[in-house]
């Protein structure tokens, strides 16, 4: 593959002064504290930006330190976490403060190969973690980089990929500059999320237009790409996503009563895909294993597996203490 586009210094320079001048204002950008990094790094995996600000300042309100998220109950980290989705980020942002109080003595080590170790942490977390709470000039992998990375190397990264994933971790760490990693990954990530989309393109106003293997063709592709779902695809409010997304909102709201498999289906919202206590229970023993959700008690041991008229309604979940 070609580097040498990132290996010119004007280049380089051309992709610097456009991130100092057009970047965007986030607040999560005005700190070098580990902790605020760590933060909203677990909350941007997957959510977008203007649903993650207001929430990176409330749960910052709530646990303004790694000792207070470490100290607080797993039940009030995932009500904290309400409105993000992908509720298992919550719990594994709170084992990893723990893990911190424990181990490190309360503060996030510096070192990629030692934020690795650390549950919740995987190789872009702990990258950004180093770059952007200490300094160092190391390279990491987000969507956003893979996709800028890939479309000016090696072109389109649509409909099939060129470059395998370790190909792109390995040239993320190789054209870091040297004294420039933070503001390097940032403008990356930047470019990424506002101008070189999944979906849509400004190559006219991007900085790298000029030496992207991409830009004489990629507008085209993107154009030519399904846009909507097909038939055969599932709407959302049939997915177990979205199923057990409502039963944590309906255990939020419970003040730590728990609700029984019955009272969940009747709080269910109402919809032509409402999901009957089978599957609720279903999704509920998915949900204990993984550490979500708590049940009060056992269903009886001869009755059938989701058997509604058998489930006692005594058998309650709630939240985990």
């Amino acid at each position: 593959m070609n580097l040498t586009p990132f290996h010119d210094e004007s280049v380089r320079q051309r992709l610097l002064t456009w991130y100092r001048s057009a970047h965007r204002k986030l607040p999560w950008r005005d700190t070098h504290d580990p902790y605020r990094i760590l933060v909203s790094e677990v909350m941007l995996q997957q959510t977008q930006v203007d649903r993650v600000v207001p929430k990176y300042h409330e749960f910052l309100a709530l646990f303004p330190d790694i000792a207070a998220l470490a100290d607080a109950p797993p039940s009030e980290v995932i009500r904290a976490w309400a409105g993000l989705g992908y509720n298992r980020r919550a719990l594994g942002l709170h084992r990893t403060a723990r893990a911190v109080m424990d181990e490190y003595g309360g503060t996030l080590p510096a070192c990629v190969d030692e934020l690795k170790k650390l549950p919740g942490i995987g190789p872009y977390t702990a990258g950004a973690i180093a770059c952007f709470a200490y300094r160092q000039d190391v390279g990491f992998i987000d969507t956003n980089i893979r996709r800028v990375l890939h479309r000016v190397i090696a072109g389109p990264d649509v409909p099939d990929p060129q470059m395998t994933a370790r190909e792109l971790e390995a040239i993320a760490q190789h054209v870091v500059p040297a004294g420039d990693g933070y503001e390097w990954n940032q403008a990356l990530m930047e470019l990424g999320a506002t101008i070189c989309r999944a979906r849509a393109v400004r190559c006219d106003i991007c900085p790298l237009a000029a030496d992207c293997q991409a830009r004489p063709t990629i507008a085209g592709i993107l154009t030519e790409q399904p846009r909507r779902r097909t038939a055969s695809e599932p709407r959302f409010e049939t997915t177990n996503r979205y199923v057990r997304g409502r039963i944590l909102d309906i255990l939020r709201n419970t003040d730590g009563r728990g609700a029984s498999i019955a009272e969940i289906e009747r709080l269910m919202p109402d919809g032509a895909h409402r999901p009957h206590a089978t599957r609720i229970a279903s999704m509920l023993d998915a949900m204990v294993s993984e550490g979500l959700v708590m049940s009060g008690s056992a269903v009886a041991e001869d009755a059938e597996p989701y058997d509604q008229e058998r489930v006692s309604e005594s058998s309650r979940y709630r939240l985990p203490d």
